[in-house]
């Protein structure tokens, strides 16, 4: 046989291997049994090591309540795709893969919401989450993230203030000395900080350059005399350019 027929022959060898182990898996596939039950539930949350804000419990709680709990039932009536759809309505829930397992294990794979930003008003209180959606308080939440108090609705919380939250991250020297923001009117707003063992208070006015007002900040009390310190101000005003006015 020539070296071409050789070629040729080895080709189509391959592609009826192939061929034929499609055909089985499509095979097996089709064949599954869907008049045996689902034997068990098995929920895999992938960043549960880094925080936990709900339980298996809740979210079988949640499947039941919606009459989709698969357990005992038979995987014909099963819906996976309901499954997965109850669990991302989960206010904890950030994505959710819900699948069958050929041992007929229905296996929900989900990942949690993550916070950045704490907002606590006098009627309110949520997170935003790092998708700038609002998530519910709860006390398994102990994640360190900016608290935000005063006069503030959805729409800001989830816009300027995220910005500003997200601009902490990369700004160690503010994150660890920024305790957290008030905003008094979209004009006025104050930023409270850890300065040699108390809260001072700083004047931002509106949420408008505030990386160049808290750099200028940060220069001012790296290099204050000891007679700047002594007068206890206070509140430090940042709204005029180049400036750091202190008051009584």
């Amino acid at each position: 046989m020539s070296r071409v027929g050789y070629i040729v022959w080895s080709c189509i060898g391959i592609a009826i291997m192939v061929g034929l182990l499609v055909a089985a898996t499509m095979w097996g596939y089709q064949s599954r049994p869907t008049d045996v039950p689902c034997s068990a539930l098995e929920y895999i949350i992938s960043d549960s090591e880094d925080r936990l804000y709900l339980s298996e419990t809740e979210l079988t709680a949640l499947l039941q309540q919606e009459d989709i709990y698969p357990v005992g039932r038979k995987l014909n009536i099963v819906s996976l795709q309901r499954i997965e759809n109850a669990i991302k309505r989960h206010p904890m829930v950030r994505t959710a893969e819900c699948y069958l397992t050929p041992r007929q294990v229905v296996r929900i794979k989900l990942t949690q919401r993550v916070p950045v930003l704490h907002v606590q008003t006098a009627l309110e209180n949520y997170f935003i989450d790092s998708d700038r959606k609002v998530m519910p308080a709860r006390n398994a939440i102990r994640d360190k993230v900016l608290l935000v108090t005063g006069t503030v609705g959805v729409q800001t919380a989830a816009g300027v203030m995220t910005d500003f939250a997200l601009w902490l991250e990369d700004e160690p020297y503010w994150q660890e000395r920024i305790h957290h923001v008030e905003l008094k009117s979209p004009q006025m707003v104050y930023v409270y900080y850890r300065d040699n063992g108390r809260i001072d208070k700083a004047v931002l006015g509106a949420m408008r350059n505030y990386d160049r007002k808290l750099r200028k900040f940060r220069t001012f009390l790296q290099n204050r005399p000891p007679e700047i310190q002594e007068k206890n101000y206070t509140e430090y005003d940042l709204r005029f350019r180049g400036q750091v006015i202190g008051r009584y």
